[in-house]
């Protein structure tokens, strides 16, 4: 029996070690959690490349090339076109102002242009102003010009007394032998007159170009010049008549 109450108390002492032990014992904790790492900063898209050069194909240059063509002898038509609406203004005021003035049987003059410059000078343009209005102009560069040797500019009524005829006579170099450095030259002429229409009179007034100076001493660039020859050819009254008469038929 004793030895029973031995291993009682023996037992009883080994379990009340054992509590405080367990006691003791912190509750294990659970793992913490990595913290979270921030999301990598997205990287911007690489740039698209150009794309490459491409060649302009044959079709589209002859193409370029023709509109350009087309549009610079559009603008060359449209130059003459304005040229020629010019003109016919000029004559249009000339015949308002005429009729204004109650001049239609009164005094009357007629321009006339006559060529004679030498071989070595080729006309290619005239231009003919009266009081300011451009009554005349002619452009031609083929050399047909130098085979008219006259011609007429003007012939009409206009208010009796003063007016002034200005004149631009332009050549073309057409130099042979030791002047054959003139085919690269261009030559203007220009000049004035002051010329005074009566009442009832017909004035003819010729305009000349004409080489003035020595051959061999005047420089060929000072040699184009112009003369005006007045002439009075008949009473206007005697000029008008067969105009009238057709007028009546």
């Amino acid at each position: 029996m004793r030895t029973n109450v031995i291993l009682s108390l023996m037992l009883t002492a080994s379990v009340g070690a054992a509590q405080p032990a367990a006691n003791a014992a912190p509750a294990a904790q659970p793992a913490a959690k990595p913290a979270a790492q921030p999301a990598p900063a997205t990287q911007p898209a690489p740039a698209a490349a150009p794309p490459a050069a491409q060649a302009t194909p044959p079709g589209a240059v002859a193409a370029t090339n023709s509109s350009t063509v087309r549009l610079r002898d559009l603008e060359r038509r449209v130059d003459e076109l304005k040229e020629q609406v010019f003109r016919s203004k000029a004559r249009l005021n000339l015949l308002k102002e005429t009729v204004l003035h109650g001049v239609i049987a009164g005094a009357r003059a007629l321009i006339m242009h006559r060529n004679e410059m030498g071989s070595m000078y080729q006309p290619i343009r005239y231009v003919y102003a009266l009081d300011g209005a451009e009554i005349f102009a002619r452009t031609d560069e083929s050399g047909k010009m130098a085979d008219q040797k006259e011609m007429e500019i003007f012939n009409g009524s206009v208010t009796p007394g003063n007016h002034t005829l200005s004149v631009t006579m332009v050549y073309q170099g057409n130099g042979y032998g030791m002047f054959t450095y003139l085919k690269g030259y261009k030559f203007t002429a220009r000049s004035s007159h002051t010329f005074s229409a009566n009442e009832g009179k017909q004035l003819q007034l010729k305009v000349v170009g004409y080489e003035k100076g020595n051959p061999v001493t005047t420089d060929p660039k000072d040699r184009p010049a112009i003369d005006f020859r007045e002439t009075i050819v008949a009473d206007a009254a005697t000029v008008n008549k067969p105009q009238a008469a057709a007028a009546k038929k």
